[in-house]
């Protein structure tokens, strides 16, 4: 039966701050883990957009967050106006433009 219970020892002096500290390295390693495969390229993906967004000017061709493809008219500090046909324009807000197309995209399809 003394496999089940554990001996206790004294310990030896010093306080034992070093397995402390030894035990928290862990925690940091993935912490730096996930900051470099994780939050960092978000950041980044993020800032990206941004700064997408602010070039936004008339005549780009752009995708929308649902999905519509069409050419900007107009721009605004937090609107632009997107034709998706010929005389059909959809008023969207700037940040739900989710990427600019090569020229002539828009034509094609």
């Amino acid at each position: 039966m003394n496999f089940f219970i554990s001996d206790a020892f004294a310990q030896a002096g010093g306080g034992g701050q070093g397995g402390g500290l030894i035990s928290l390295l862990p925690l940091v390693v993935i912490f730096v883990v996930f900051y470099f495969l994780l939050i960092r390229p978000q950041q980044k993906r993020a800032k990206q957009h941004r700064e997408m967004v602010a070039a936004l000017k008339k005549g780009d061709e752009v995708v929308t967050n649902g999905g519509i493809l069409g050419k900007i008219t107009d721009t605004d500090d937090n609107f632009v106006q997107v034709e998706i046909a010929s005389g059909v324009t959809v008023r969207v807000q700037r940040h739900s433009v989710a990427q600019m197309m090569p020229k002539g995209t828009a034509k094609s399809s």
